[in-house]
């Protein structure tokens, strides 16, 4: 049994949510493998190094994940204020979509299976700025505790 009353367990989970600049592609007709190849390069590289990548790799993947690369960073400029040549990659991932079940016939009455594989695409955002204050926050916590138990 979960803790608390639906309502509140949803509003808990709506107060955690993640405030960095993303983008999601959802039933793009790649498979997940082809997709994390591409995705595997342009993990944690700034925004500006992931579209010379994605530009020059010569992967169907990557066209789609550029064209979601400049949907990030336009999220992130609009909606969030940010400057694109603050941005990096935090997160990058794509899960496995619904599979599309197709038939080809054989010889001598014999159908093979073809699976058409899709997946769901996230490319998250963060700036370079924001996550140097953290690693801050963080070693100054870490000292504080050490402190104390000495």
């Amino acid at each position: 049994m979960a803790n608390g009353h639906r309502s509140q367990i949803k509003r808990e989970r709506n107060a955690k949510k993640d405030e960095r600049p993303s983008a999601k592609l959802s039933y793009a007709r790649i498979p997940v493998q082809k997709a994390c190849f591409v995705l595997d390069a342009i993990r944690g590289k700034d925004v500006t190094s992931a579209e010379g990548i994605l530009t020059y790799n010569t992967r169907y993947a990557s066209e789609v994940i550029l064209k979601l690369l400049k949907s990030a960073v336009a999220n992130a400029e609009n909606n969030k204020g940010m400057n694109a040549s603050d941005l990096y990659i935090a997160e990058c991932f794509a899960t496995e979509g619904p599979t599309m079940k197709r038939i080809k016939p054989r010889a001598q009455g014999r159908a093979y299976r073809i699976l058409k594989r899709m997946c769901h695409i996230t490319i998250v955002l963060d700036s370079k700025s924001a996550s140097a204050k953290e690693e801050v926050k963080e070693a100054a916590t870490e000292e504080a505790e050490e402190k104390t138990e000495e």
